[in-house]
C-alpha cells in the first residue's frame, strides 16, 4: 500500500501573526519579513496590534500574504509565531488545526494542541552560535523566527539580505549581527526537517513592481509639505503624533532650509492652543494644520467653531481610534465622524475629507489646504489608526502640477480698483467673501475677525436680520463645498440590487467581501464615500439599487444617519453594519453580516407590502 502523498503546499496565501513583547525589537524583525516578500513581487499587508501602556507588555503582527491583492486583516492566520509566553496559550487558541507555531525551544511554555504542527527553535543556541552579547540578546532573538519562516517559505536570500540593509539602514555592524541571526536560524530549519516545511511557501511574482510601501501618516505628512504646509501646531497623541513626526523628518530632505527655516513647527502646551495657533496663522495667510485624535478633537471644539463663523482656514488632522474617553488609544475606529462634521455649538456644519488609500492620504493632504483657503474654512481629514500607523502598498506619490489655490484674497492693486470692499458680501453668490491679509498696506484691507454676530462688512451687530443673512450665506457656502469636494468612488455592477457603502479604511474589507458574496450568487455594487458634505452623486447610488448596506467602524452606525438625513426619501433602503472592536473588519464577518442585514430588510419590506 503507498504511502500517502504530502499535501501541496499553498502558495502565496496565508498569514503570520507574530505575538512578541513590546519594545524587543519585534517590528524591525516583522518589516524585514514584510519588505523580503514584497521585494520578491508579493503583495503584502502588515497591521500592527501593540499596547497603549509601557514597554514589555503583549504585541502581535499579523503578515499577510496574497497573491489575489487583498489587504484586509485575515479572518485566520495559519502561522503562529509564540514568542511571549505571557500570552501563548491564547495566542494558540486562536490557531487554526493545521497550523504552524514556532515557539523558542529552551522557553517556558510549550504549545498542548495535537491537531496542530509545533516548531521548537533553538534560539538561545542561534544566539551563542553567533556570538550575541547579553544586552542586544533580547533583540536578535527575534531575527530567530525570521531566519525560520525564510527556510520554511523559501524567501530568496538576497531579497532577506536587502530588507535588512533597509531596515538598520546600511548601518554594518547592525546588518552584520542581524543577518548572521537569520542565517543561522534559516540553516538550523533546513537541516532539521518537519511537517511544517513546505505547508506554506512564496513563489516570485511581478504584482508589486513600481509600487512602494508606506503608512498613512507619512504619506499625509508628504502631501501637507508639498501641499505648501507653513505652520504645524501639534500636541502629541497616539495614533497621531507619528503625522507630525514623520513631517518634521521629511521637511529638511524635501525643503532645504539654505536660507532659514521653510516651516513652523511648535508642539503646543494642549490642543486648544494648537487649534489657537493654526487659526492665527491661518488668519495671517499661512497655510496651517494640525495633527490630533478624539480626545483632541474634543478640545478644540470652541476654536473649530470660531474658525467656522470668523471664516479662516485651517487644517486639522483627525486619526480615529475608539472612544468614549481615553477609550482604547492603540485601536482603530471610525467614531468620530459625526462629531467632526457638527463639531462646535449651534449651527456649525465642517467640510470633511475621508481618505481610504495611501494616494488619497498624500493627496488630501494638499487638497484640504486648497479647499481651506478657497471655502475659508476649517477642513478636517479623517483618517484612523489603520489607515495612520500599518503598512500598506501604494503606487509612488506625484508631484502636484498646479498651483496653491489660495481662494479670493484681495491684494493693494485689487483693492485700489474698487470703491467699496465689505469682507462677508456674497459677490459670486458662492457665499464666499473676499479676505485680505495682513500687511496689506490699502485701508480698506483692515478688519477685525470676531467669534460674535456681525454684518457683512464684519462690524458687530445683534440684529437678527444680520444674523440670519450670515447664517443663509454660510450655508450657501457650504452648498459650494458640496460641488468640490472629492466625488465618492463607485464601483456599479449592471445586475446589482445591493449597493454596499462604506468610508476610509472599510474598503479592503468590502472589496473581499464583494469577491465572497459573488462566490455566493450575490452581485453588488459599491460606493465609498470620500468627503462630508454628501453630493448627489451618493443619492443616484441609493436610488439606482433596491438594497444599500452601509459598513462602518463605529456603534451608532453614524455615516448610516448621515445618508438617511441626506436623502430621506431612500432611508428605508439603508441597512447598517456597524462595528467596533478595535480590530480592522474581515472579509467573512463583512459577508456575513451583510446576509443578515439583507434578510432583515428582504423580511420587512415584504411586511410592508401586505
Amino acid at each position: 500500500m503507498q504511502s500517502p502523498q504530502p499535501p501541496q503546499p499553498i502558495v502565496n496565501e496565508f498569514a503570520i501573526t507574530a505575538a512578541t513583547v513590546n519594545g524587543s525589537g519585534s517590528q524591525t524583525a516583522n518589516m524585514v519579513l514584510m519588505r523580503a516578500i514584497f521585494q520578491m513581487g508579493i503583495p503584502v499587508s502588515g497591521k500592527n496590534l501593540f499596547p497603549s501602556n509601557i514597554q514589555g507588555e503583549p504585541t502581535w503582527y499579523t503578515l499577510r500574504v496574497s497573491q489575489a491583492g487583498y489587504t484586509a486583516r485575515p479572518a485566520e492566520t495559519p502561522i503562529l509565531v509564540a514568542f511571549n509566553p505571557r500570552t501563548a496559550n491564547e495566542d494558540l487558541a486562536q490557531l487554526p488545526a493545521g497550523g504552524i507555531c514556532l515557539y523558542p525551544a529552551d522557553g517556558p511554555w510549550q504549545p498542548q494542541r495535537t491537531d496542530i504542527i509545533p516548531l521548537a527553535l533553538p534560539v538561545r543556541q542561534i544566539l551563542d552560535q553567533v556570538g550575541v552579547g547579553q544586552r542586544l540578546r533580547p533583540y536578535a532573538a527575534n531575527m530567530a523566527y525570521v531566519g525560520a519562516l525564510a527556510a520554511l517559505l523559501e524567501i530568496e536570500d538576497a531579497v532577506l539580505g536587502k530588507a535588512v540593509q533597509h531596515q538598520f539602514r546600511g548601518k554594518a555592524s547592525a546588518v552584520e549581527l542581524n543577518l548572521a541571526v537569520i542565517r543561522v536560524a534559516q540553516a538550523w530549519a533546513a537541516n532539521n526537517p518537519s511537517p511544517a516545511h513546505h505547508r506554506f511557501r512564496v513563489a516570485r511574482m511581478q504584482a508589486t513592481t513600481g509600487m512602494m510601501l508606506i503608512d498613512g501618516n507619512t504619506a499625509a505628512a508628504i502631501g501637507a509639505i508639498t501641499g505648501g504646509v507653513g505652520v504645524v501646531a501639534w500636541y502629541p497623541i497616539t495614533p497621531s503624533s507619528s503625522l507630525i513626526e514623520s513631517l518634521e523628518s521629511y521637511l529638511p530632505r524635501l525643503r532645504p532650509a539654505d536660507n532659514g527655516a521653510t516651516c513652523a513647527v511648535v508642539q503646543a502646551e494642549d490642543e486648544i492652543a494648537a487649534l489657537g495657533i493654526v487659526i492665527g496663522a491661518g488668519w495671517a495667510g499661512a497655510r496651517a494644520m494640525t495633527a490630533t485624535s478624539g480626545p483632541g478633537i474634543s478640545l478644540m471644539t470652541e476654536f473649530a467653531g470660531l474658525g467656522f463663523f470668523a471664516e479662516t482656514p485651517a487644517v486639522i488632522w483627525d486619526v480615529q481610534r475608539v472612544g468614549p474617553s481615553t477609550g482604547l488609544p492603540t485601536r482603530t475606529a471610525q467614531s468620530d465622524l459625526l462629531s467632526v462634521y457638527y463639531l462646535g455649538h449651534g449651527d456649525t456644519r465642517h467640510v470633511v475629507l475621508l481618505p481610504g488609500t495611501m494616494e488619497e492620504c498624500y493627496g488630501d493632504a494638499q487638497l484640504a489646504f486648497d479647499l481651506a483657503e478657497y471655502l475659508q474654512t476649517p477642513v478636517f481629514v479623517l483618517s484612523d489608526l489603520d489607515l495612520g500607523m500599518n503598512i500598506w502598498m501604494s503606487r509612488p506619490f506625484t508631484y502636484p502640477e498646479q498651483p496653491l489655490q489660495r481662494g479670493k484674497v484681495l491684494s493693494a492693486e485689487d483693492l485700489a480698483k474698487l470703491t467699496s470692499y465689505a469682507r462677508f458680501a456674497d459677490v459670486d453668490g458662492d457665499g464666499i467673501g473676499y479676505r485680505t491679509l495682513p500687511g496689506n498696506p490699502h485701508p480698506l484691507a483692515a478688519t477685525l475677525s470676531r467669534g460674535t454676530g456681525h454684518n457683512e462688512r464684519n462690524v458687530y451687530s445683534e440684529r437678527p436680520d444680520d444674523w440670519q443673512r450670515n447664517m443663509a450665506r454660510l450655508w450657501r457656502k457650504h452648498e459650494t463645498a458640496r460641488r468640490m469636494v472629492p466625488r465618492p468612488v463607485v464601483d456599479l455592477h449592471p445586475q446589482a440590487t445591493v449597493g454596499l457603502i462604506g468610508f476610509g479604511s472599510t474598503a479592503p474589507a468590502i472589496a473581499e467581501a464583494r469577491d465572497l458574496l459573488a462566490a455566493a450568487g450575490v452581485d453588488t455594487s459599491s460606493m465609498r464615500v470620500r468627503a462630508l458634505p454628501l453630493g448627489p452623486e451618493v443619492t443616484d447610488f441609493i436610488a439606482r439599487h433596491q438594497y444599500c448596506v452601509v459598513i462602518e467602524q463605529n456603534h451608532d452606525g453614524q455615516l448610516h444617519q448621515l445618508l438617511r438625513l441626506h436623502c430621506p426619501a431612500y432611508a428605508t433602503r439603508l441597512g447598517s453594519v456597524a462595528r467596533c472592536d478595535g480590530l480592522p473588519l474581515t472579509a467573512p464577518f463583512v459577508r456575513d453580516q451583510i446576509i443578515a442585514v439583507l434578510e432583515q430588510m428582504r423580511e420587512l419590506a415584504l411586511v410592508m407590502s401586505k
